[in-house]
């Protein structure tokens, strides 16, 4: 009886400390995923539309430096001037800041009506792209269109300018997306939201030129009209 009794002892606060172990909480590490459900997924058929843009307007690919120099001196080629609602991408190459003339109003007319509602710049992060810069490109990023082909970038023609998106808030994108649906419903755009560069990629068509012609657009700081009093009548 004794030693049923020490035994018993013995072993009671071993059963005591399998029975009130205490295990320590797991974590668990939550993983946030970034929603992408963009209004212009890019795709084939964007890029068939735009080349398609690109041979009705009948202009060149432009192979490399020479040749976009040449369509600078000729005027073919224009400068995207920043401004208190435009700037760049630092990195982007000065000589690679131009863009077809309608292309060039189309940016400037988005970035003022952009500043006129956010009080923000747009920032552009590319625009005209030489083959050979493009090939370069490809060599970095397989997401890049190519330099040749059916399917080749729009941006060796002049007509295309890559607007940041990364940093936009979700209101800001929606803007953007409305702007552009509605230039894309009169066949003025052919855009493209891009996943690993986060940017509009924006092809202008030539038809933008003749269209905005139409339009009454007036400077975002325009003057108030002047107060009509009795003296300025009597004058």
């Amino acid at each position: 009886m004794i030693l049923t009794c020490l035994l018993a002892c013995l072993c009671g606060p071993l059963f005591a400390a399998t029975t009130t172990t205490v295990h320590k909480p797991v974590r668990h590490h939550r993983l946030h995923w970034t929603r992408w459900n963009p209004m212009f997924r890019p795709s084939h058929e964007s890029l068939l539309l735009q080349n398609a843009e690109v041979d009705r307007l009948e202009l060149p690919r432009i192979q490399d430096d020479d040749e976009l120099e040449a369509l600078k001196a000729s005027g073919a080629l224009q400068p995207i001037i920043p401004g208190e609602s435009l700037r760049f991408d630092p990195r982007l190459d000065p000589s690679r800041r131009y863009c077809r003339p309608w292309t060039r109003d189309f940016v400037q007319d988005i970035s003022q009506a952009y500043y006129h509602r956010f009080h923000e710049q747009i920032q552009v992060n590319s625009a005209v792209r030489t083959v050979k810069v493009q090939k370069k490109l490809r060599r970095h990023n397989r997401n890049a269109a190519p330099a040749e082909g059916d399917t080749a970038s729009s941006h060796l023609a002049g007509l295309t300018v890559d607007l940041q998106r990364r940093g936009m808030t979700q209101e800001q994108v929606h803007w953007m997306e409305h702007y552009l649906f509605y230039m894309k419903t009169l066949g003025l755009v052919e855009p493209e939201e891009e996943r690993h560069q986060w940017v509009f990629h924006i092809m202008v068509s030539g038809r933008y030129a003749d269209w905005r012609e139409t339009q009454d657009i007036v400077p975002v700081e325009r003057p108030e009209p002047a107060t009509v009093t009795a003296d300025s009548r009597a004058e």
